[in-house]
């Protein structure tokens, strides 16, 4: 919220958050303009990323009640989701204003330098809403663009996803993104979309124009 906190609610407590995450600083408290679960590959295992409006991205431990990793991708951030999130964490995209989304590479966490990530533009000048990964395919995602269109992207993983630096640490290494397609489906903004779980190339997608529109992506069993 515009409290700079992000909170975790248990369904069965409504009446208190469970966890909240304060900001550290708080003479300079930003806006939280979103969050995403993941990481939640066992019982005790579970991370929130949450991006800011002056464009940092956090990422919190649940299990161990704090802040893990944290970056500023230079604009506000709309959007964050994880490729899956009961799986351990394996990448992670993060949209934003001025045309661009991040991919990072999160199954190597280098001690100063974090995860290692990519930032692409798309084709059209206007603000990223979010991202979508294809259930069916975490390397398959749709990317929402701020002038109503649709942009599908697959990630490429490099040779080596993991290589050592100079003090012998563990760094990662980003892929690379390239557009498989795109389309207009509307003059305003795409705000939110979901893919269906059991029939691949099938979604949904709102807009600022008060219309929910259903979308049919065909030959992904082919990307």
């Amino acid at each position: 919220g515009r409290d700079g906190r992000v909170a975790l609610w248990d369904t069965r407590q409504p009446d208190a958050p469970v966890t909240v995450f304060e900001p550290s600083d708080t003479n300079n408290i930003r806006d939280c303009w979103s969050v995403a679960f993941g990481n939640s590959y066992n019982d005790e295992e579970r991370c929130i990323l949450a991006g800011y409006d002056n464009g940092d991205v956090k990422m919190f431990d649940l299990r161990m009640g704090k802040e893990r990793w944290k970056h500023n991708v230079g604009n506000g951030v709309c959007g964050v989701e994880f490729d899956r999130r009961e799986i351990q964490m394996n990448k992670f995209s993060v949209t934003t204003l001025e045309s661009q989304f991040h991919v990072f590479d999160a199954r190597t966490e280098h001690p100063k330098k974090g995860f290692s990530g990519l930032v692409e533009k798309v084709p059209n000048s206007s603000t990223v809403w979010g991202t979508k990964h294809l259930p069916q395919n975490r390397d398959v995602m749709m990317v929402l663009g701020g002038d109503g269109s649709l942009n599908l992207y697959k990630y490429h993983y490099p040779d080596q996803r993991r290589v050592k630096d100079k003090d012998d640490q563990p760094l990662g290494v980003a892929g690379t993104v390239s557009l498989l397609a795109n389309r207009k489906p509307s003059t305003q903004p795409i705000a939110c979309f979901d893919w269906s779980p059991d029939k691949e190339g099938l979604a949904c997608c709102g807009s600022f124009d008060q219309a929910v529109r259903v979308i049919v992506v065909t030959k992904l069993n082919k990307v």
